[in-house]
């Protein structure tokens, strides 16, 4: 290690994390890993921040019935949409920055498909809603069932509007339109109360989702994958067979994990009260923000790694130390704060009942950050096989061991399911892992760690132009 590298290994643990990423910040946004990254996170935090204001709104305009009965619904809708648009997302990072001529039409495409299949899905859990419990029972009447359908339609769009934005080097409208969004469902949600006590909070969460997709989805394709095809036409453009072969290894996969973030919570509403349901949704809507940090990351990871794997240990790397400067404070504050938290946004009931499920998913999703990094390097290297073994194990852990612990201890059960089957996991991915982080480091020879990004983002500038004329 050079002099030069221990003299700023020792500035930074005077400095601190926070003033050293300050520090870093400027050569990070020159980083297109670090600066899609950070757009989509400065997006998940932002709508975090929103979010949690939406669901604090919401305990004081409705009752904690009402509050419990709408987030019941919320996970559904995000449950029903997920199936198919985060069964997509893989594919869109992997290839969509390489598809030259056929840009337009693998987001067409995968628009069609994914929000059709989310409507069929959506039917079949609307013709069974007699085994879904009380929490699900306004969906009987045909208009809000109807609204309900269209809801899970727009929101798969929705989902993958982020990615393809990301994809097509326009990141930083993401946390644009998230903002307007999560504003504009607070103030419906104030609106809404006294003409819709029932379901003003459900609807207040999916209009704006619905005003957004039309004008963004025309920007898309008039605008941004015209410009995308016209630059990448001299490049080969992916085989459908190709992506179907991803599709095959990676769309499984990604219903496993689906299950073990978004299934779990439905069947913990399917299986409580109301206000118990209110409770455990609290708890999910802190931790999802946490959650959303390291998948944006991965995503970005995905990206970037896949335009040029031979810096992808490097990126990896960049990745992860990144990830954690950011979560881990997130997570001890969530962990020691956890009463007084829900007690000033929520209100001393919530506090009570909902703080220990808080700090274990808290504590969850750390391990669940180095998880998801590891899954955007598999994806970058199309290891199908891999990701869905992995995605699988994933599943089965979490959701086996939630729904078992929740038999005993209620939400705080759920909780310890949580933890323990991220712990399992990031044990196994471990020697993976590690495996990639020594051939970062291989490569940054006579180079400290903090000095690596630097080094990474020198040799990768990427100078392709875009519509407006910058780089990427």
């Amino acid at each position: 290690m050079t002099d030069t590298g221990l003299q700023r290994k020792t500035s930074d643990r005077r400095q601190g994390m926070p003033q050293v990423l300050r520090d870093r910040l400027p050569k990070d946004l020159n980083d297109p890993l670090l600066r899609n990254a950070y757009s989509l996170i400065v997006n998940a935090g932002a709508a975090g921040a929103l979010g949690l204001a939406y669901w604090t709104f919401a305990v004081r305009f409705y009752s904690e019935g009402d509050y419990g009965r709408a987030a019941a619904l919320i996970a559904a809708m995000r449950l029903l949409a997920a199936l198919t648009a985060f069964g997509f997302v893989g594919a869109l990072t992997r290839f969509l920055p390489e598809a030259g001529r056929m840009t337009g039409r693998l987001i067409g495409y995968t628009y069609l498909v994914g929000g059709g299949a989310a409507s069929v899905a959506t039917v079949f859990f609307l013709s069974t809603l007699n085994m879904w419990g009380s929490n699900f029972s306004g969906l009987n009447g045909s208009g809000l069932a109807g609204w309900f359908l269209l809801s899970v339609f727009l929101w798969c769009v929705f989902t993958l509007q982020d990615v393809v934005l990301t994809a097509l080097g326009k990141a930083t409208w993401v946390p644009l339109i998230g903002i307007a969004v999560g504003l504009a469902k607070i103030v419906l949600l104030v609106v809404l109360a006294p003409v819709f006590p029932d379901t003003g909070i459900f609807l207040a969460w999916t209009i704006p989702v619905a005003v957004t997709v039309v004008p963004i989805s025309i920007a898309i394709f008039g605008r941004l994958a015209t410009p995308a095809t016209t630059r990448d036409a001299h490049r080969a453009t992916p085989r459908f067979r190709q992506i179907g072969r991803f599709l095959a290894g990676d769309f499984p996969g990604t219903l496993f994990i689906l299950a073990s973030v978004y299934l779990v919570p439905v069947l913990v509403f399917a299986g409580v009260d109301a206000r118990t349901a209110g409770y455990y949704a609290a708890a999910v809507t802190l931790v999802g923000v946490f959650d959303m940090l390291a998948l944006n990351m991965a995503i970005s990871l995905t990206i970037e790694g896949s335009g040029d794997p031979s810096l992808l240990a490097g990126k990896c790397m960049l990745a992860l130390r990144r990830t954690m400067m950011l979560l881990i404070p997130l997570v001890l504050v969530a962990a020691l704060a956890a009463p007084l938290i829900l007690r000033l946004g929520w209100g001393p009931s919530f506090a009570e009942q909902g703080a220990d499920v808080l700090r274990l998913l808290a504590l969850a999703s750390v391990p669940h950050a180095v998880i998801e990094i590891y899954l955007g390097v598999l994806r970058a290297r199309s290891r199908v096989r891999a990701l869905l073994a992995l995605q699988s194990l994933l599943c089965v852990l979490v959701v086996g061991l939630s729904f078992t612990l929740f038999q005993f201890y209620g939400i705080t059960g759920v909780g310890l399911g949580t933890l323990a089957a991220q712990m399992i996991v990031v044990a196994v991915v471990a020697p993976g892992l590690v495996k990639v982080l020594r051939g970062a480091r291989a490569r940054a020879v006579e180079v400290s760690p903090d000095e690596t990004p630097t080094l990474v983002m020198t040799a990768i500038v990427d100078t392709r132009p875009t519509p407006d004329g910058g780089g990427r």
